[in-house]
């Protein structure tokens, strides 16, 4: 799950936006890749220890809770509720409809495709609906598939790569100046990881096995990135990528494949994002239940019967209202041009990796009660992931709504604050 929610469309979607911020240096962005790849690796190494001492129900959540206090786990709840997944979910979406049009030659005018975005959405929430199982096999499906185009595309732009096209496309063009804003973007492509939590309950020997996944799974999605990155570079050139924009990966797989090849890796494409968007959707209706048997929002008693079932019709109508209020959100974003080389999601990523520090500092703090005896796990992991954080929060303060957006956000966390300190007492 953390593989097929993490690798979708982020790296397909980014990797222009990554090229844009460095200049076109591939040297500047692989360097940036593996500095933005601290908060994904050592966070998940210290959410890991957090998972592997509880499987209740609601992930992030309860680990908040339960390591940190109710207050902020409240708080936290209303964000990934009402900014977190929702903004995540709708943008991805709206990726789909972007690949969707080229596989299909339709005109990828933008509202086109956050029509195509919107289908899909309702499409994955029915599926989800009808079965839990059934979303997960399609998770799982995906996940397989989405990997073969990234793997195809980074060994054959190493084979295909024209005679010393490595050495050029390490070190040619170099906007050092703007390179931090890499960061912004990579964010993305690495987001959704920490998605995997909400379903901890479901996992079977979840203590032993969650910790598992977050430990592996990080590193094997940076190797994948990392390959893919500098194999499209090597296979079209930096200064390509950047002027096709979204359509690189169409003009990389033509160059290979011819017109039907291209065809084929676009459906692996279509396919990988839906799985994206699918893992996501999978948290958060997941999350309306495990808030609400908290008390932890307004919620219809109906969602609190629902959540002994994991999740529900209701959860997942009210899941669905919030994703397309976003989706409009991001059109107009889009549609103005409010939002130069970055979209909606970004900043929610940003602030989200502000709310793990809490998580950090739980783990350290165990490591002084005594509860964990491995000083590189107690004291090292929390430190490093700590700073990828921030590295994470400064790249995204390039951005320049990002006051704009962090002020809606920190609203919406102290809405969840109020609600805990004077609506969870009257219920």
């Amino acid at each position: 799950m953390i593989i097929g929610i993490v690798i979708g469309s982020g790296i397909f979607f980014k990797s222009d936006n990554i090229l844009v911020a460095t200049g076109g240096n591939l040297f500047l962005g692989t360097l940036v890749f593996c500095i933005a790849a601290v908060s994904i690796i050592f966070g998940s190494l210290c959410i890991a220890q957090l998972a592997s001492r509880t499987d209740r129900r609601g992930g992030i959540i309860t680990y908040l809770e339960e390591f940190c206090s109710e207050r902020l786990a409240c708080s936290i709840g209303w964000f990934h509720l009402f900014i977190y997944y929702p903004s995540l979910i709708s943008v991805v979406a709206y990726i789909i409809g972007v690949y969707f049009c080229i596989l299909f030659g339709i005109p990828g005018t933008l509202e086109m495709q956050v029509l195509i975005g919107m289908i899909s959405m309702g499409v994955l929430f029915a599926l989800n609906f009808l079965s839990s199982k059934l979303g997960g096999y399609f998770q799982n499906a995906a996940t397989m598939i989405k990997i073969i185009p990234l793997v195809a595309i980074a060994i054959l732009g190493f084979v295909f790569a024209p005679s010393g096209a490595l050495e050029q496309a390490l070190f040619s063009g170099g906007n050092t100046g703007a390179w931090i804003t890499a960061i912004g973007p990579i964010a993305f492509a690495f987001d959704g990881w920490i998605v995997s939590t909400s379903i901890c309950h479901e996992i079977r020997n979840s203590r032993r096995n969650l910790p598992l996944a977050l430990t592996i799974a990080p590193l094997v999605i940076l190797s994948i990135y990392l390959a893919y990155f500098i194999g499209i570079c090597l296979l079209i050139g930096p200064e390509q990528v950047m002027v096709l924009g979204d359509a690189h990966v169409n003009a990389a797989v033509q160059k290979l494949f011819g017109d039907f090849g291209a065809k084929a890796v676009l459906v692996f494409i279509v396919i990988s994002v839906l799985g994206t968007v699918n893992g996501l959707i999978m948290g958060m209706i997941r999350l309306p239940g495990a808030m609400a048997e908290r008390s932890m929002f307004p919620a219809p008693k109906q969602i609190i019967k629902e959540a002994s079932h994991g999740t529900g019709i209701v959860s997942i109508l009210f899941s669905m209202a919030i994703c397309l209020i976003w989706m409009a959100i991001h059109y107009i974003t889009q549609r103005y041009h409010l939002l130069i080389n970055s979209d909606v999601s970004e900043i929610s990523i940003a602030v989200n990796y502000l709310v793990f520090i809490p998580l950090y500092f739980a783990v350290f703090r165990m490591k002084r009660v005594g509860k964990i005896s491995n000083p590189i796990v107690g004291y090292l992991l929390p430190l490093l992931a700590t700073a990828g954080s921030f590295i994470v929060i400064s790249g995204s303060m390039q951005n320049p709504l990002f006051l704009f957006y962090l002020v809606i956000c920190m609203a919406v966390i102290a809405a969840g604050g109020l609600y805990w300190k004077f609506g969870m007492k009257k219920n």
